[in-house]
């Protein structure tokens, strides 16, 4: 794999344990939306890292989920609720992003860190294989 490719995946691995650490701080001081959005932001530059170090192309966050689900999950190398959990990651970030009306609560957003933490060092994981193959 090229240099600059290869930069790029640990580059956005490095993100998603960044994004991780901001989350939890985010939830310790109650911001929850906040929270919502980085742990989207974990589980997305994690995605991200894996689809580049695959050689998937993706071009938008939608793009990013799918190709993700197609590629890995459909396929039966990461389980199913790993796909659903980015699916209502990704939810929770616009609603949260966008909304007017929206108040996540912490027994929604609290058991979401633990579930992140796993879906980061596993996609992590299997995107540092992708780079040495």
């Amino acid at each position: 794999m090229e240099d600059s490719r290869r930069e790029i995946v640990l580059y956005r691995i490095e993100r998603a344990f960044i994004a991780l650490e901001q989350a939890k701080a985010c939830l310790s001081m109650h911001f929850l939306e906040v929270t919502a959005n980085r742990l989207y932001y974990a589980a997305y530059y994690s995605v991200t890292a894996l689809l580049i170090a695959s050689g998937i192309p993706s071009h938008s966050h939608d793009g990013c989920i799918t190709q993700f689900g197609l590629h890995f999950v459909k396929t039966g190398i990461l389980p199913k609720d790993m796909g659903k959990l980015l699916r209502q990651l990704f939810t929770m970030r616009l609603t949260g992003d966008y909304s007017d009306c929206f108040n996540l609560t912490e027994e929604e957003i609290f058991p979401k860190i633990n579930a992140v933490e796993n879906f980061v060092a596993t996609v992590t994981s299997l995107a540092k294989q992708k780079l040495n193959e």
